[in-house]
Formats: C-alpha cells, sequence, structure tokens
C-alpha cells in the first residue's frame, strides 16, 4: 500500500535525528526534498543512498498531480525539508492534504522543529501559546502585529536576521514597556545563544553586533493582573 511518510530533520546537530527517521529514509523508495543539496549533505553523512527528488514551494503547486501519481504507484516516499518538520513554515501541507484526499496512507514521524525547545527554554509559559511563524514582510504585516496585543497566551514568531530589529521596534511601539521577549538563536548550533529580556533591551543588545543564524522570537503574553499590580 502507498504511503507518504513525513520526516522531520536535524535543525543543526545532525545527532538529533532519530533511528526512525534513518531507518525511513534508508527504505524510502525516494526521497522528496525542498533542497536536495542540503539533503544529499544529511543522507551522505548517514551513508543513506536513496534517490532524491525535489518537492519545494517553488513547484509543488505545478508537480503536485504527478507527485502524488508518483506516490500512489510506490511502495513508501519519505517527504522532508530543510530542516524541522515538512509542513510548518515548510512545503509539505498541499502534498498531505493531496494524500489524503486521494486516499493515500500518510504518516509523520516525531522529531526536530524548532518551536518547542524555543518556548520550554525561553522561560515563559508554554501551558498555552499560539505560533505565528514567519510575519508578512510588508502588506499585512502591521495588522498581524496589532493582532497579538491583548494575546494571554505565549506568542511564537520565526523570523529572519535581517528584520529581527524591524520586528522588536514594531512590538515596541504597540506593547507595554515592560513585556519580555526572549530571542533564540541558532538552536542546537554551536553558537547558540537565549537572549532574555524587555523589547528594549533586547533591541539594544541585537543593534550592537552582527546578527546571523535563524531565530525563534518567543514573546510574553499580554498579563493583565501583571498590569494592574504595578
Amino acid at each position: 500500500m502507498a504511503r507518504l511518510i513525513i520526516v522531520p530533520t536535524p535543525i543543526g546537530n545532525l545527532n538529533d535525528i532519530t533511528l526512525r527517521a534513518l531507518n525511513v529514509l534508508k527504505e524510502a523508495d525516494y526521497i522528496l526534498a525542498e533542497d536536495t543539496r542540503k539533503t544529499a549533505f544529511l543522507l551522505k553523512h548517514f551513508e543513506i543512498t536513496s534517490k532524491l527528488t525535489p518537492f519545494h514551494k517553488f513547484n509543488e503547486h505545478k508537480s503536485l498531480e504527478r507527485t502524488l501519481n508518483n506516490i500512489a504507484s510506490s511502495n513508501m516516499v519519505a517527504l522532508v525539508s530543510d530542516a524541522g518538520t515538512p509542513g510548518i513554515s515548510d512545503p509539505g501541507y498541499l502534498l498531505i492534504k493531496g494524500c489524503i484526499d486521494n486516499d493515500i496512507e500518510t504518516e509523520c514521524l516525531p522529531g526536530a522543529t524548532a518551536i518547542i525547545p524555543a518556548i520550554v527554554n525561553s522561560g515563559f509559559s508554554s501551558e498555552k501559546f499560539i505560533f505565528e511563524g514567519f510575519l508578512p514582510h510588508k502588506k499585512g504585516r502591521q495588522k498581524r502585529i496589532e493582532g497579538i496585543k491583548e494575546e494571554p497566551r505565549t506568542i511564537i514568531y520565526y523570523e529572519s536576521p535581517h528584520r529581527l530589529i524591524k520586528t522588536l521596534t514594531q512590538l515596541l511601539d504597540l506593547l507595554e514597556q515592560d513585556r519580555q521577549v526572549c530571542v533564540c538563536r541558532e538552536i542546537t548550533k554551536i553558537h547558540e545563544e537565549f537572549f532574555r529580556g524587555t523589547i528594549s533591551e533586547t533591541i539594544t543588545h541585537f543593534s550592537k553586533k552582527q546578527v546571523k543564524g535563524e531565530i525563534v522570537l518567543v514573546l510574553e503574553g499580554n498579563n493583565p493582573k501583571k498590569t494592574d499590580s504595578e
């Protein structure tokens, strides 16, 4: 029976891949990869020789029907993104939905994602949180930021290093001065950094250096009781 298996891959440290993920990548008829060059590096490291086929945001609409037909005629196909779990701010959603709509079995392995270590190590409440993904570059950006002003749950964003200061400045203009934030940078990598402080303190910290690497921004939720007590 045809199956699509969604396989999380390490977000930095290659040792974070699971044994089950390695077995699937070895046994798959072929692997659908967001960037075949990056995935080839991962496969070479673990001595896996499975065939790679590109599947990314630039071709997923155009190639969806053909890809579904290929999966249907295969035994097991693996889907990976450049890092983390496919479908989380990465290609994958359309293909997974297409498989479900066409009665192709799907399975998602547990594994690496930047969201969970970011919120757990931020020190903010992880009982309830929302994930906002990447903010729009231009249109709708301000509206999206304004929409979280009264949000009581912890808020998580993905952000690029060259837009970090811009995002923090927009948050500072909208929110109370003592709202806490944690910038999680290069999670699991050599230069991993978790900087915690008020938004203004965070702007000062990252304005003094060139910001590099993958970033998860964790924002404390609105706490009316905290404001009232002050």
